[in-house]
Parts: C-alpha cells; sequence; structure tokens
C-alpha cells in the first residue's frame, strides 16, 4: 500500500530542518483531511514528510528507524523502549517521569549509579 498525501510545502523534517528557515506549524496555512491507517500490516516509508500532529495508539513501531525526525513537543504515554538505542539528540527541557529506568544509560553510565551519586551528596 502506498499513499502520497503531502502537499508541498511541507518538507521541514528533523533538527537540520529546525535551522532551514522553514516558518513554525503555527503559521502554516495549509491544511488537509487526516489519513487514517487502521488494521493494516503494512511497511510505511516517509520521506521529506509533514506528519505534524498525527496520533500513533495501538501500534506496532518495533525496529523502525527514525532519522533526522523533529518530534519536538511530542508525547509518549505507556511506550516500551526497551532496547532502543538513541544518538545525537537535543534533549532540552525534556521530562522523564514515571519510568522503569533498569539498566539505562547516558553517556555510557547506569543511570542507577547517577542516581545514587546524587542521593549520597544530598
Amino acid at each position: 500500500m502506498f499513499v502520497q498525501r503531502c502537499p508541498p510545502p511541507f518538507l521541514a523534517v528533523g533538527m537540520r530542518a529546525a535551522t532551514r528557515g522553514f516558518p513554525p506549524l503555527e503559521r502554516r496555512t495549509t491544511s488537509f483531511d487526516p489519513m487514517k491507517i487502521q488494521n493494516t500490516h503494512e511497511t510505511l516509508q516517509a520521506e521529506h514528510a509533514n506528519l505534524a500532529r498525527s496520533e500513533f495508539n495501538d501500534v506496532n513501531l518495533q525496529e523502525a528507524t527514525f532519522t533526522n525526525v523533529n518530534l519536538s513537543k511530542a508525547a509518549f504515554t505507556d511506550i516500551n523502549f526497551t532496547g532502543a538505542k538513541f544518538s545525537n539528540l537535543n534533549l532540552t527541557n525534556v521530562e522523564i517521569e514515571a519510568c522503569e529506568t533498569a539498566g539505562m544509560k547516558l553517556r555510557g553510565v547506569l543511570v542507577s549509579d547517577l542516581f545514587e551519586a546524587y542521593r549520597r551528596k544530598t
């Protein structure tokens, strides 16, 4: 199944695109009806696409790859990131709450060790 419903001028995605002078989402005036994908087992490939304000509920994105993707102001709830790897991230003003961090590392250091060092210091 191939669906293309992305009208130009929507070419801004990812961290690099954020520096190219594209207008913020609120200033864009083009609107279109949301595309609905339900009860399918297809592999999707989205390139140079604006999927802003999209919603994903009960979706399996296992082994998906995200490169140069802008997820600013995105919300994640009830997400399984087991074994996921993140690199070259901008985590400015990111908040992480109510999560399991067993085995989680930041820059190669176990988060549990960071919390323990913080507890000892305070």
